[in-house]
């Protein structure tokens, strides 16, 4: 049985860590701490499987991206942190940079998750490993804008798309992890210049989640706006009446399919730096990579698994992509590495 709760006082948890490391040792290893940043139901199931399979029980921590990163600073050596457990590249990347994780070597990792979708490896190991993927996308409105019109991101700061974009906060981590990719792609000056005719093309001010974009696409307010695939989704798999409206309005792109392909993202994990647990968080990684944990990881947010030879049965993805598509294949790690650059972007063009 998994005990987890929305949160719980870290100093409460750096207790009980002492407490059993003056106590039983062996008891002691049969734990890892996780602060998670994912919130599904199928995660429970996840997380049993994992305990069944190895007695080791899972005390998990629920928060955000950033939360969970400031918590890890704040904490310090003191931290009962064993896994951190993340839903975005460039935050993955942040957390490494301020040195909250740990490198780890591990043959079952580097065997089943590919270069691109894990953090460059140094002598000492590897410090974080994406675990599934999305894809950040266009829909358009199918009765006021052609699929051809917007099926490369470049098209999306073109002057014939002039009133018609919407987006989320350009600063949003989703867009950021975006705005790095295609800065990798077309080189700083080039992208800049990309965002500048972005900010042209708004058919009003950025605002809301992704969920809003494909609601005001749908509603007339936008022509075409970004979201990641598992947004589309949940409204595809949706029985509310009011949802299937929206997926027969709006039309989806994997844009650059003839060029570079579509930008993915990641969710991933990392063994935390002051991991009192090191043995068991490496064993919690290696089985988030098996095919069983990757059809409940991927599947409950809708989203692909990162290990290749594992295909998950998602009817509303399949019928988005009609089986297949192209991604792009840059390091994601590079996501992070362009991300002040982004932002400075970001600033001088007025992207809000």
């Amino acid at each position: 049985m998994i005990k987890s709760a929305p949160v719980f006082s870290g100093l409460a948890l750096a207790a009980a860590a002492l407490m059993g490391a003056a106590g039983n040792a062996s008891a002691q290893e049969q734990v890892v701490n996780l602060y998670s940043a994912r919130h599904y139901q199928t995660d429970e199931a996840l997380y049993s499987n994992f305990t069944q399979a190895t007695g080791i029980k899972v005390n998990r921590v629920d928060a955000d991206d950033a939360g969970i990163l400031a918590r890890l600073k704040a904490e310090g050596a003191a931290s009962p942190a064993d896994v951190i457990l993340l839903v975005d590249a460039a935050r993955l990347w942040k957390g490494d940079i301020e040195g909250l994780f740990k490198p780890i070597k591990s043959p079952t990792l580097e065997a089943a998750i590919p270069v691109n979708l894990r953090a460059k490896a140094s002598p000492e190991g590897t410090t974080w490993f994406g675990f599934s993927t999305r894809a950040r996308v266009v829909v358009y409105d199918k009765l006021k804008v052609k699929k051809t019109d917007v099926d490369t991101y470049e098209e999306l700061a073109d002057p014939k798309n002039k009133g018609l974009l919407c987006t989320r906060s350009g600063a949003h981590p989703y867009n950021l992890s975006l705005f790095s990719a295609v800065t990798e792609h077309l080189g700083a000056a080039k992208a800049e210049q990309w965002l500048k005719g972005l900010v042209a093309n708004m058919a009003r001010d950025p605002k809301g989640g992704d969920t809003d974009q494909i609601k005001a696409v749908a509603s007339g307010e936008c022509g075409v706006a970004l979201t990641n695939t598992y947004y589309l989704a949940r409204i595809m798999r949706s029985n509310a009446p009011e949802d299937k409206l929206l997926a027969e309005r709006v039309g989806v792109v994997f844009p650059n399919q003839e060029t570079w392909g579509t930008h993915v993202n990641i969710a991933g994990a990392a063994v935390a730096k002051n991991a009192k647990h090191e043995a068991n968080a490496v064993k919690f990684m290696e089985y988030l990579a098996t095919p069983e944990a990757q059809n409940y990881f991927a599947n409950g947010n809708n989203e692909w698994p990162a290990v290749a030879s594992v295909k998950v049965n998602n009817p509303a993805l399949q019928a988005m992509t009609g089986g297949s598509f192209k991604s792009e294949t840059i390091p994601v790690s590079v996501i992070g590495y362009n991300q002040v650059k982004v932002q400075q972007m970001l600033d001088r063009v007025g992207y809000k």
